[in-house]
């Protein structure tokens, strides 16, 4: 039996985010797993895109040990020469554009975006923003002035001003929205609350010749479609269009808390005077999350994960056929499925948890459920999953007509 006290103190002294937390007590978790002590649960949802190497990755862990008995925290960040931090930089730089040379490491999402805001703004000297409609960029102050959906936002108010939002896939508004003022744009190449909609090549390609134009920066938001989810290690390499500025944080930090914005060297200089340390963090970049992230990188590359991903993609697909399910978007291991309502799809939901299939909902689309497995999974785990949902679809659709 789970732990009764911990049950209680969790809702007694751990601040909660809504009134019906799944409250599950896990134990242990190990590679598409996570164990309770009368349960073991699939995870399709790997913390919300974030276990892409899946639990207790034996090669992960090892790094962190190895970091462990080096040092922790030493300095705060940028001062001090710091391998596991040097190392990530230098291979990442390795694998991405020659203008994405230079990283700038924070703990989270949404400080990334806060950074990139910044960076923004002291390069172009602008202080205007466009952002999609229905994107969601994290809850510090500046992240959510970047939210247009006031439901998340409007106890926060007053937000930072000067934010235009596009739909998105609509090349109409880019010429209007997108002038001489703007300091920059964030766009998420796969949209992820809006339930993993990817973005047309075209409305990207439209977006970019815009900002070059006008001296827009470009802010790719990839969050959660990085490293290697979509089946290429960053989903902007499926369109060919290369951001200004690249924030990547969840599955980036190898199940460890790490986030960045990533740029080129002169931009990011810009940082350095005028004041000096025109962006400053105390634990960005902390030395265990670089050796995890660092790990969990080369893991992807070495085990050839991202070779699988479409073909597992395709298993999803094809096993998710029911007259209720309406249709499954994104791309890779970051899926979605339309139910034809949201009060059935969340009875799913609860009942896939219930038979140990943890899956989710999305913030602006409540009617379809969050896919977003470990990359390890294998195609005997996509049936078994697969065959959960079915059965609790036809279990329960009767009830929802």
């Amino acid at each position: 039996m789970s732990n009764p006290s911990n049950r209680r103190l969790f809702f007694q002294h751990v601040a909660q985010t809504s009134d019906t937390p799944l409250a599950l007590e896990i134990t242990h978790a190990e590679g598409v797993y996570l164990y309770s002590e009368e349960k073991r649960y699939i995870d399709c949802i790997s913390g919300i895109a974030v276990s892409n190497v899946g639990h207790a990755n034996p090669h992960v862990n090892e790094a962190i040990k190895k970091q462990l008995d080096k040092h922790l925290h030493l300095m705060v960040y940028g001062e001090m020469i710091q391998s596991s931090q040097v190392q990530l930089a230098h291979r990442l730089s390795s694998l991405l554009p020659e203008k994405l040379d230079a990283v700038y490491y924070v703990n989270s999402g949404s400080e990334a975006v806060e950074g990139a805001m910044k960076l923004a703004k002291r390069v172009t000297g602008r202080h205007r923003f466009v952002a999609q409609c229905n994107a969601y960029h994290g809850s510090t102050q500046g992240a959510l002035s970047l939210m247009d959906n006031a439901y998340f936002s409007h106890r926060a108010v007053p937000l930072i001003p000067g934010i235009s939002f596009i739909e998105q896939d609509d090349i109409s508004q880019v010429n209007e929205l997108i002038t001489e003022q703007t300091a920059a744009v964030f766009i998420e190449p796969i949209m992820g609350e809006k339930g993993y909609v990817p973005c047309s090549i075209n409305y990207l390609q439209a977006i970019r010749k815009r900002c070059d134009e006008t001296g827009a920066l470009l802010v790719f938001d990839e969050i959660q479609s990085g490293y290697g989810r979509t089946g290429k290690l960053f989903a902007f390499e499926h369109y060919g269009v290369i951001p200004d500025i690249l924030v990547l944080a969840k599955g980036f930090g190898g199940g460890m808390p790490l986030g960045a914005f990533i740029a080129s060297k002169a931009l990011l200089d810009m940082f350095m005077d005028n004041p000096v340390l025109g962006h400053i963090t105390t634990f960005g970049g902390h030395p265990l999350s670089c050796a995890a992230s660092l790990a969990a990188l080369e893991f992807i590359l070495d085990k050839g994960l991202m070779d699988k991903i479409s073909e597992k993609e395709q298993l999803f697909r094809r096993l998710l056929v029911h007259p209720r399910v309406i249709s499954v978007s994104g791309k890779g291991l970051l899926l979605a499925i339309e139910m034809d309502n949201k009060d059935f799809c969340r009875k799913i939901i609860d009942d896939c948890v219930e038979k140990g299939l943890l899956i989710d909902w999305f913030l602006y689309a409540e009617h379809k459920i969050r896919l977003a497995p470990p990359l390890i999974i294998e195609n005997e785990q996509i049936v078994e999953i697969c065959g959960i949902i079915l059965e609790s679809i036809s279990k329960n659709e009767a009830t929802f007509t």
